[in-house]
């Protein structure tokens, strides 16, 4: 009993490594395909819940706090989602949106991220 115990733990491991370095790999795909969109953009748009690229960003307050964001020809920061560049996106929020616009200077990035 006690060998086949160890048996499923070292099982239940080596899936939570393979499940780790598919996660892993997923991220570094990630930031390859971010590093070779980003010259096609104007604008980094942060909010709670996800990171954007994109090339048009307008901004409204509304009431009771919140704030509408309507963004164009986007690119999506998510290694979930299998189409990341997306024509239009509209996010309400009553949280922080940061918006960077991009000096075409800024664009080069490293290969790998600093880790």
């Amino acid at each position: 009993m006690e060998r086949l115990r160890s048996g499923r733990e070292t099982m239940g491991e080596l899936m939570e490594d393979d499940i780790e370095r598919f996660e892993e790999e997923r991220e570094l795909e990630l930031y390859r395909e971010y590093r070779d969109v980003l010259p096609m953009f104007s604008y980094v748009i942060e909010t709670e819940r996800r990171f954007y690229l994109a090339n048009k960003v307008d901004l409204e307050r509304l009431e009771d706090g919140w704030v509408r964001v309507e963004l164009s020809d986007a690119w999506v920061w998510d290694m979930f989602r299998p189409a990341r560049f997306v024509s239009h996106v509209r996010v309400m929020t009553r949280r922080d949106v940061n918006v960077e616009e991009l000096r075409r200077d800024e664009t080069a990035i490293p290969d790998t991220p600093d880790v």
